[in-house]
């Protein structure tokens, strides 16, 4: 491990699933020559900052956010830091003086005092290629679109969302049969790789960033339980395809006339589409279990 990322002291903020694919790919850095896994750049945060410990499920069992899940699984010495509200002067007391903090999946406004809080700023990770897709859902909307190509933009934060110069961006090919949980792996294996190879550069001012071109930014919205309706008589099959691939697990997509079961409410959990062809492989009825078509 070089000296630029041992002695550096960084913060980590995420809460979700695709929060935990990055961090563990920071600890354990990238492959040594030969294919083999060593201590290639890999370095681990002082604190991880996420959400309070929610109820989930229809039993409302209070469950640990997804990361600080992996930490206490691994056992990692990093500090775990829960706030119900971002406030500077307990962040500081908490973690004192840092030189970085990443931020990935935290659902959170961190105030511009925090973002600044760093001695070197702070560098979001966004699951699209900016300036495209800003916003909460970056990937749902690319798969909604119907998209072929994505990335990972690595940027330095500022007060405006997914605003910031340009650190380091690197691009990936969307497949056809790529669903919001499989692209969301790809772009998080992605992105932890690129955050490995960027952050010692970074450390040595090898990195000079890019501002964004304002004028071709677009953004995303968070997306409703009514965004998932199809109707499968009248909708084209690429627009039902591009729904269940985007919005499952969540909102989910449904439909209230598939054939043989009009009126009624059904999921659609998977399907395949070939030569412009759709065909439903996975439904779920109202208050069913899911099951194959």
């Amino acid at each position: 491990m070089n000296s630029y990322v041992r002695n550096l002291k960084f913060v980590f903020f995420g809460s979700f699933h695709i929060s935990t694919e990055i961090l563990a790919q920071l600890v354990a850095g990238l492959p040594a020559s030969g294919g083999a896994k060593g201590d290639q750049g890999g370095f681990m945060p002082t604190h991880v900052i996420c959400s309070p410990d929610r109820p989930a499920g229809r039993k409302k069992i209070i469950t640990p956010p997804a990361i600080k899940k992996l930490i206490l699984e691994r056992a990692w010495p990093i500090e775990i830091m829960q706030p119900e509200k971002l406030e500077i002067e307990n962040l500081k007391l908490e973690i004192g003086e840092v030189d970085l903090a990443v931020v990935m999946g935290y659902p959170h406004i961190i105030p511009d005092s925090i973002i600044n809080l760093p001695r070197l700023g702070t560098i979001g990770v966004h699951p699209s290629l900016l300036p495209l897709y800003r916003g909460a859902s970056p990937i749902q909307s690319v798969l909604l679109a119907g998209e072929t190509e994505t990335g990972v933009t690595l940027y330095q934060m500022d007060a405006k969302m997914d605003n910031g110069p340009i650190l380091a961006q690197r691009k990936s090919q969307i497949a056809l049969e790529d669903t919001n949980e499989t692209l969301g792996h790809k772009l998080s294996k992605i992105a932890g790789e690129l955050l490995v190879e960027t952050i010692p550069k970074f450390l040595k001012g090898e990195i000079k960033p890019q501002e964004q071109d304002h004028a071709k930014a677009t953004f995303t919205r968070k997306f409703t339980t009514a965004d998932g309706q199809v109707d499968m008589i009248n909708d084209k099959p690429e627009i039902i395809y591009n729904k269940i691939r985007a919005f499952n697990p969540e909102p989910g997509c449904w439909t209230m006339n598939f054939p043989g079961r009009e009126g009624k409410r059904v999921k659609l959990l998977g399907a395949t589409m070939q030569d412009g062809e759709l065909k439903i492989t996975e439904i779920q009825p109202d208050g069913k279990k899911p099951m194959k078509v």
